[in-house]
């Protein structure tokens, strides 16, 4: 029998205590949705069914017991912690879901500088983290823009990356072990070791999991000595982006690891290096760190590509520090962006792919050139690449339009959504991934099925072992 919302409240409110279940209308609102409907915050004009409240977790044993509770009432859970998601994996779409939200889990719970790994609860901000570690003189090696508001259990349920990726990896990289709840309430612990050959890595089965499956409460990630003296900054302009890949692949191909890799096109270039480069230029750029004698190699063979190649004309490095040291995004950043968007109605998104140096200038060319011609009121578009390996790199598609007679509650349908078709779609076609760290969530969850093709029923069947009730944030990843 379902439950009502006042008896889920009831039943949440013996479990955690009154104080930790929030019930209030505006933050019931406002946990309905992530920034995939961040015009819906923006301007008030909300659209998905609110939760019936938000469980503001404290530890293993609360999340265990909560879930076991919606899992025997057959609720709708969504997990969260930082709200930084972009992809609608955050969404209430479900009448009377329950948030569970794991911010409270904020301990870290140590720094071991000698066997080069720290284990932090899934509320702790990756910021705290990246400062604690830093006192030991140790780095996190992770930095995505929303470092200084995301937390540690988010950014590993969606596979997150940052900015130095070239160089340490993505999150599923630099994860050693991690405690996970599932939906019948049992906790696992996957034990912090360097590697095992003890059958598949069962890590994979909830790092990305975006909430589908289980939440995630501790995880323990790598640490790496911080050196930010050794970091040398590098950047050229050019005329095409065909070139610039030819750059970045010839520079991974050849067994360099620079920690920031980067290609603009003019559209997305214009927004940052307007200050040096003309109109019609692309730029890339790199930075080199780490010990004095490795980031100077890299620095120096990195230079040597470039200069073989005479329509590359260069940078100072000092414009690409300044640029690369006022790129993360904290509160003050997202509060102007938001303030902009309600001011002007002019709107900015992104989306990113992946795909194989073979097919990634084509997935580009194809999907600007229909951007252009179907989606109308554009103001900017263009893309950047900032994620590569030796095999291909990814694409990070950066468009602004002007809400054109359309209500903001409608953007996504008339607007945001009709692009992310294009890109999937284009993706698709030249054999790339629709997502490269931002997660699948709802909103590009349609095209899971083409995405895994005739490995779907392996998704399907994990969905089916790990929540056989279906309550675990429905129409994430597996569409609904």
């Amino acid at each position: 029998m379902t439950l009502s919302r006042e008896a889920i409240v009831e039943g949440l409110q013996r479990i955690l205590g009154a104080e930790h279940v929030v019930t209030d209308e505006d933050t019931l609102k406002r946990r309905s949705i992530d920034n995939f409907r961040k015009l819906e915050a923006i301007f008030g004009a909300w659209t998905l069914p609110p939760p019936a409240a938000v469980a503001m977790v404290g530890s293993t044993d609360d999340v265990a017991a909560v879930l076991a509770f919606a899992n025997e009432h057959r609720i709708n859970v969504v997990p969260r912690t930082g709200g930084t998601a972009t992809e609608g994996g955050l969404e209430t779409h479900v009448p009377d879901s329950i948030v569970v939200d794991g911010s409270r889990m904020n301990r870290i719970v140590s720094i071991d500088p000698y066997d080069m790994q720290a284990t932090a609860q899934c509320g702790v901000p990756l910021q705290l983290l990246e400062d604690e570690a830093r006192k030991h003189g140790l780095t996190t090696g992770h930095s995505p823009q929303s470092k200084p508001v995301a937390h540690m259990g988010g950014l590993v349920a969606t596979r997150s990356i940052g900015q130095f990726s070239t160089l340490y990896g993505g999150i599923e990289d630099m994860v050693v072990g991690l405690e996970a709840v599932f939906p019948d309430g049992r906790a696992a612990r996957i034990k912090n070791v360097p590697r095992r050959a003890a059958g598949p890595d069962i890590r994979h089965v909830v790092i990305g999991n975006e909430g589908a499956l289980c939440f995630i409460t501790e995880v323990t990630v790598k640490l790496f000595p911080y050196l930010p003296e050794n970091n040398t900054y590098l950047g050229w302009t050019l005329k095409d982006m065909k070139t610039g890949f030819e750059v970045l692949r010839e520079v991974m191909a050849t067994g360099y690891k620079p920690s920031v890799a980067r290609l603009y096109d003019p559209g997305d270039g214009g927004i940052h290096f307007s200050h040096f480069a003309a109109e019609d230029d692309c730029v890339v750029l790199f930075m080199a760190e780490g010990s004095a004698g490795i980031a100077k190699a890299t620095a120096d063979g990195i230079a040597e590509i470039a200069a073989r190649r005479p329509e590359l004309a260069p940078v100072d490095g000092e414009l690409i520090r300044a640029w690369f040291e006022d790129l993360t995004w904290g509160v003050d950043k997202i509060a102007a962006e938001d303030e902009r968007i309600r001011t002007t109605h002019n709107v900015n998104r992104t989306t990113e792919i992946s795909a194989g140096w073979s097919a990634i200038n084509d997935i580009y060319e194809s999907a600007i050139a229909r951007i252009r011609a179907e989606i109308p009121d554009l103001t900017i578009l263009g893309g950047h690449s900032s994620h590569s390996y030796i095999n291909g790199t990814n694409m990070y598609f950066n468009y602004f339009y002007d809400l054109v007679d359309c209500p903001p509650e409608e953007e996504v349908t008339k607007y945001y959504l009709p692009i992310i078709s294009i890109i999937c779609d284009e993706t698709l076609r030249f054999g790339g991934s629709i997502v490269h760290h931002h997660g699948i969530g709802k909103a590009r969850a349609p095209w899971a099925p083409e995405e895994y093709g005739s490995s779907y029923p392996m998704l399907e069947a994990l969905k089916a072992a790990f929540d056989p009730n279906g309550i675990m944030n429905r129409g994430t990843i597996i569409p609904d």
